[in-house]
């Protein structure tokens, strides 16, 4: 058996019998509007976590989670800028210790580089780097207006993917989670409903339809 890494969220962790399989690549589907972020911060929680932000420095960051209302670690957090990306991000993965989470934010920017085949050769250094160091990989991919011609590799490559759906109704915003692929065992095939207020929980006041 493949052991499981808490993701720190009991309920999430029980419909994923256990958590998600050490040495796996999650892709984490949000709008930019949305508040994904708390689900990343709240993952720092469970283990060891090097944070590579793409957009935002370290200090914003670094900031952010601080100020979070969520339980949260503390993160070692990098922000990779240059004219090199990919090669950045690679060295800094390379030296991920074992057992540990990386988290990617966003992944966009890397997708966006050229040639592809400089990005699939990172993926498959990510891949066998986070096997290899039982590990588990979160990369955030931003689902707005300009989605990376390269996001079905991602998705290819990744073992589990969670859609975080943000509705706005007239009296409320909701979080909706669905898990449409999981490699370590059967998906989830209900919605599940995340309050993303105060902590990443799981909402059961009410059925989903």
């Amino acid at each position: 058996m493949v052991n499981r890494l808490h993701t720190g969220i009991d309920v999430l962790d029980r419909k994923l019998g256990g958590g998600i399989p050490e040495g796996s690549i999650v892709a984490l589907s949000a709008q930019p509007a949305s508040q994904a972020e708390l689900f990343l911060y709240e993952l720092t929680a469970t283990r060891g976590t090097l944070y590579l932000s793409l957009d935002r420095t370290a200090q914003s960051v670094t900031a952010s989670i601080e100020q979070s209302p969520a339980s949260t670690g503390d993160p070692t957090v990098r922000h990779i800028s240059g004219e090199a990306p990919l090669d950045n991000a690679s060295k800094l993965v390379s030296a991920l210790p074992e057992t540990s989470n990386l988290i990617v934010d966003p992944l966009d920017v890397l997708e966006a580089q050229e040639p592809p085949s400089r990005y699939r050769s990172f993926l498959n250094d990510l891949q066998n780097h986070i096997v290899n160091t039982g590990s588990l990989a979160i990369v955030h991919c931003l689902d707005g207006r300009s989605v990376p011609p390269l996001r079905d590799t991602t998705e290819h490559f990744a073992d589990v993917i969670f859609q975080l759906e943000t509705t706005i109704t007239s009296d409320e915003v909701e979080n909706r989670l669905a898990i449409p692929k999981f490699r370590g065992g059967r998906a989830p095939t209900d919605i599940i409903k995340l309050d993303l207020v105060e902590q990443v929980s799981i909402d059961t006041s009410r059925d989903i339809a």
